[in-house]
């Protein structure tokens, strides 16, 4: 896995990351030796979800935890922007003991300090955050702003835009790990192609697949080993 100590794993690239199918947890359970937490979340989107969605996450958790993922990746809000407090608890109560990462839904938060406070009363492991920019190098100063909050009571893990030649820009916010996904666009294989059809939304490119890349991966790590 090119020097990685962690997956996020997940479907739903290009939606940010939806809950990963049950075929291939097991088959990255069974194949990668490095932890991998899970991604709970039904669709794409906002981060605010009715009963029927949180039932459906409910049902994902149960149904995940029989292959021993090593944590979950969750994140709720409510319609006004805050730690939907309630919501995240009843995932939680359903996770059990396994660790957990609150997503990038903190970045849609509208008070970060007061929901790094929360997620600690919460016991949640991580934050994954872009320090509510578009990508986590525009974000040093906030990342540094969540590090003092976080004081070491919870790990901030920056991720968005995180790659080899920005990781030690970024790591002058003193941040506890670096998320990348290190997204590369492969062509299809398909030689014929229908133009009159889209199989989803009409800006999509569906001949293009997207997957990580090995070699970043590898880059990343040896930069992060040089800190």
């Amino acid at each position: 896995m090119g020097g990685a100590d962690r997956i996020e794993l997940c479907g739903g690239f290009l939606e940010g990351g939806t809950t990963p199918s049950v075929g291939l947890v097991r088959s990255v359970i069974e194949q990668v030796q490095i932890p991998a937490y899970l991604m709970i979340r039904p669709r794409g989107g906002d981060f605010l979800y009715n009963e029927d969605e949180i039932q459906v996450m409910l049902d994902d958790i149960q149904l995940l935890k029989i292959y021993g993922p090593a944590g979950f990746v969750i994140g709720m809000l409510t319609a006004d922007g805050d730690i939907d407090m309630v919501g995240n608890q009843r995932l939680l109560d359903a996770i059990g003991d396994f660790p957990v990462t609150f997503h990038r839904a903190f970045d849609m938060c509208r008070n970060p300090e007061l929901a790094i406070d929360q997620l600690v009363s919460m016991g949640i492991e991580n934050i994954l955050t872009s320090g509510q920019f578009q990508t986590a190098p525009e974000a040093i100063e906030n990342l540094k702003a969540f590090k003092d909050t976080a004081s070491n009571r919870i790990n901030i893990m920056a991720g968005s835009g995180v790659n080899s030649q920005n990781i030690p820009q970024i790591a002058a916010a003193n941040v506890d790990a670096f998320h990348c996904s290190a997204k590369m666009d492969y062509p299809s294989l398909m030689n014929f192609r229908n133009p009159n059809i889209n199989m989803g939304s009409k800006d999509a490119d569906e001949f293009m697949n997207m997957e990580a890349d090995v070699e970043m991966i590898r880059l990343a790590k040896v930069a992060i080993e040089k800190l």
